[in-house]
């Protein structure tokens, strides 16, 4: 969960009990102010979005071994009185975090940015498609595969827990917003859907890239690709306005328009959670806004 100045992730261990730990946010448009200007901050807050994410896995992946490392201890306990052969608290390396951030940026470029141009190309030459019609072509390919790559994992075990747990976030965000008690059971009651979700930002980017891809060359799959990357801040910088918009907007029909897409991805990558998912979302913002209420002085409880 993340507040204006602090973020906080909970994590429930093997035990059961719920872990959190809640950090101030060192933004980069809080440090750079000057850059905190329509079509500038949507790159700025994309990063320091991915910089928190990582953080917070990094952290409920550390929780992680160390439960891990402590099952290990009791079964050698349990084979031997000596202590000597306890395992130590396990650490994620940061070799291993970077190894796979660089992993996923290759692997994600190739795949949303550089497989649909080469596979709408051959098309344009072939049907005699205009620019406009290659860029829309392009962009419908680059969402198909979105979509199919989202609806594939989430057949998987382990990410339907972390949608459902997605899910648990949104239903806790959107209760709060109500000025609804965070109980169990209210929270439960809401929508696991919410304006302001990454989702949504991911769809917005796929269908503002078509329009401002429009313009590029196509004499060449690398020129193109190459171009591309470099207005990715643009793409990043106009979806996140529009995001903005809409979520200081929810009743205006133009808002609902424009975030209508990545409401209806949400059904995919929100899942219905368990109480007990909804407990460690609750947890999770509880810890944001005693934060907020230390820092102005005052106590809160939901």
């Amino acid at each position: 969960m993340r507040g204006p100045k602090d973020f906080a992730v909970a994590v429930r261990r093997a035990s059961g009990e719920i872990v959190t730990t809640c950090e101030s946010i060192d933004s980069t448009l809080g440090r750079f102010k000057w850059l905190d200007k329509p079509f500038l901050r949507g790159t700025l807050a994309l990063i320091d979005a991915l910089v928190l994410g990582i953080r917070a896995l990094r952290y409920s992946a550390e929780i992680a071994m160390q439960d891990a490392s402590a099952a290990d201890a009791q079964n050698l306990r349990a084979e031997s009185a000596s202590s000597d052969d306890r395992p130590e608290p396990s650490k994620v390396s940061d070799i291993a975090v970077g190894a796979t951030m660089v992993l996923g940026l290759v692997v994600g470029l190739a795949l949303f940015m550089l497989v649909p141009i080469v596979i709408v190309k051959p098309l344009k030459a072939s049907y005699g498609l205009v620019g406009w019609q290659a860029a829309v072509s392009e962009g419908l390919v680059k969402i198909a595969i979105f979509v199919i790559y989202v609806a594939a994992i989430s057949l998987l075990k382990d990410i339907r827990r972390v949608f459902q747990y997605h899910g648990a976030e949104h239903k806790t965000i959107n209760a709060y917003e109500a000025n609804e008690e965070l109980t169990i059971e209210n929270v439960q009651r809401y929508s696991k859907v919410h304006v302001r979700c990454g989702t949504s930002f991911i769809l917005v980017v796929l269908l503002t890239s078509i329009v401002v891809f429009m313009f590029i060359s196509w004499k060449s799959i690398l020129l193109r690709f190459v171009y591309k990357l470099l207005l990715l801040p643009v793409v990043a910088g106009i979806a996140y306005e529009v995001i903005r918009f809409a979520g200081k907007h929810k009743n205006c029909w133009l808002s609902g328009l424009l975030v209508f897409p990545g409401l209806v991805m949400q059904k995919i990558t929100t899942r219905e959670p368990e109480p007990e998912m909804v407990e460690v979302a609750i947890k999770s913002l509880q810890c944001v806004l005693d934060a907020e209420a230390e820092a102005k002085g005052e106590q809160t409880t939901v």
